[in-house]
């Protein structure tokens, strides 16, 4: 059996397998029924690995031990893995949620905040600063700050950059608002995204900035997040985000983007 590297690479991505699990899954596809033996052979696993790979799989979904000796081992379609899988991490996610949730009236968060409060008393603001990689590293930081915002934010993004960000940052604008959070967008608004414009309208003022291309955002004039590279162009596993804790810069940004922002038009 040959398969290509880049398709396994491929499978391993999409399915979260290591290499062994998806040479030996793919040759028992290739085959439909087969011993653990056959499969080493086949996928060019080392035998001794092959009983724990063709368990962690069937755990995961991928197969079906048959009954009988000697021991075989049966496909299931890939439609029905899919499903499984789905289903498997769905659960699992649950799972971990209701964990970390537990986790809000527990002593281990108390400890970990205590451990956070007493560290951060010797940080200068200015040092409460990094890069963030990735665009949904990115977006979590987003919210993050939206979430801890006390007075003013102020977001300049892409017509594209607005759709994303509907369901990523617009559950925490509304309570933002409620807090009583002066919130400003301004971004290209185009056919595509007129409706997602008018939504955000709902908790916040945006103002159409025509061609103007640019990432950032402004928090309470003292926090500033800001993408360095052109979302149309790069990859979102490669996008690249600063944050900075400056009220010098911010507030000097934030005057710029005063005198701008009364030439934008309004979206209502």
């Amino acid at each position: 059996m040959i398969v290509k590297e880049e398709f396994l690479s491929r499978l391993r991505k999409i399915f979260d397998l290591n290499l062994y699990e998806v040479k030996v899954w793919t040759a028992l596809l290739s085959r439909g029924t087969s011993t653990a033996g056959e499969l080493s052979s086949i996928s060019d696993v080392p035998r001794s690995r092959t009983y724990d790979i063709l368990e962690s799989l069937e755990k995961k979904g991928f197969i079906v031990m048959k009954l009988g000796k000697p021991i075989k081992f049966v496909a299931l379609k890939p439609e029905e893995v899919i499903e499984r899988v789905k289903k498997n991490l769905v659960m699992t996610a649950n799972e971990k949620s209701k964990r970390l949730e537990k986790l809000k009236g527990d002593e281990v968060l108390s400890e970990l905040t205590g451990l956070f409060t007493d560290g951060i008393k010797y940080i200068e603001p200015t040092d409460l600063s990094g890069a963030l990689k990735g665009r949904q590293n990115i977006y979590n930081h987003l919210d993050m700050l939206v979430r801890e915002a006390q007075t003013t934010i102020t977001l300049v993004t892409t017509a594209d950059g607005l759709s994303r960000k509907m369901e990523v940052l617009l559950p925490s604008m509304e309570k933002a608002k409620k807090r009583g959070v002066t919130i400003r967008i301004a971004a290209p608004i185009t056919k595509e995204n007129k409706q997602i414009a008018k939504d955000f309208a709902k908790v916040a003022e945006i103002r159409d900035v025509a061609d103007l291309r640019a990432r950032f955002m402004l928090v309470d004039s003292e926090q500033l997040m800001f993408m360095l590279l052109n979302d149309e162009e790069v990859h979102p596993t490669y996008d690249i985000g600063i944050w900075l804790n400056t009220e010098f810069f911010a507030q000097a940004l934030e005057s710029l983007f005063e005198i701008a922002w009364k030439n934008f038009k309004q979206i209502k």
